[in-house]
């Protein structure tokens, strides 16, 4: 059994198109508590991070949107994350857009970092998310967790990251949509990238092992950050950032058991959900499915499904 401390975290400060606030409610609504709970988890739901007041910040990139505000979420985040891994609970942080992982993943480095431990990291997202706020043409600073756990610069508005992650215990997967700026950075930086070619030429199963073999092999804290744009928009139409030729249903869940057999999940982010772009809530009960997935849930425990 597992406690898994549930924290809301309905920001969507990190992107300009609404919705994603209410991510952490549909979350409920569809029963994520109950479907872990039935798993044998003990589960402690501590409801939504208060939105906070804007902490006074400026950027010198004119495009940079919502910095203030995006900057104070990360702040109460990272403490709320670091608080429940310090209880020895498993931190489901429910978004929210992306940019809820800059304080996500701090939260997650602050408490390795005081357990003597290393922190890895695995992006399951379209997007590789390496821009800064001093690269970003969008302003949009969803695209920028990645780039802030990596210690690139231009983040000095932001708390100081804990303890930067070297290239090596970052990894990639399934990445398919990478702007100029971010491709040219990546390059400079020896991180684990899989996307979506190279997960079509070798499969999703041994590169993702690979990876976690090395988090095993050095006794490493793995926070995992779940986007749902990682998945195909066929099965998962509900985000505002939607890139043809994700994961499949199966691909997905492949994945999820992955993690779970690894036991090496310590923290988890689920984001980018929009209700508003949903049909029928099947993107939430996808995201809630796969994330019993990661929690122990096995194929053969999924029954059919009668749908009208």
């Amino acid at each position: 059994m597992t406690h898994i401390a549930l924290i809301g975290a309905p920001s969507d400060s990190g992107q300009r198109r609404p919705g994603c606030s209410m991510g952490p409610a549909a979350y409920r609504v569809r029963g994520l508590s109950e479907a872990l709970r039935a798993l044998g988890h003990h589960i402690s739901d501590r409801g939504d991070i208060e939105r906070p007041p804007p902490r006074a910040a400026t950027s010198p990139n004119p495009s940079v949107d919502q910095l203030p505000q995006t900057l104070a979420w990360s702040d109460l985040i990272a403490a709320e994350t670091q608080a429940a891994l310090a209880e020895g609970a498993l931190p489901i942080i429910l978004g929210g857009d992306h940019s809820i992982s800059l304080g996500s993943v701090a939260g997650s480095a602050a408490q390795a970092r005081a357990e003597g431990r290393p922190l890895f990291l695995l992006w399951l997202d379209a997007h590789s998310d390496f821009h800064t706020p001093l690269t970003s043409t969008s302003g949009n600073l969803h695209g920028t967790p990645v780039a802030y756990a990596a210690g690139l610069p231009g983040f000095e508005s932001f708390a100081p990251f804990p303890s930067p992650l070297p290239p090596a215990q970052i990894c990639l997967f399934g990445i398919r949509s990478v702007d100029g700026p971010e491709h040219s950075a990546l390059l400079q930086h020896d991180m684990t990238i899989w996307d979506m070619r190279a997960l079509d030429e070798h499969g999703i199963s041994t590169p993702l092992r690979q990876f976690l073999e090395r988090v095993r092999a050095e006794d490493g804290a793995l926070h995992v950050s779940l986007d749902v744009d990682f998945l195909d928009p066929a099965i998962a139409p509900a985000v505002g950032t939607t890139v043809p030729g994700g994961a499949t249903f199966r691909e997905a869940h492949l994945v999820m058991e992955l993690l779970h057999e690894s036991q090496r999940i310590t923290a988890l982010d689920l984001v980018e959900l929009n209700p508003m772009l949903d049909e029928r809530g099947r993107t939430t009960e996808l995201m809630i499915d796969l994330t019993c997935s990661a929690l122990g849930k096995k194929v053969f425990d999924r029954p059919t499904r009668l749908y009208p």
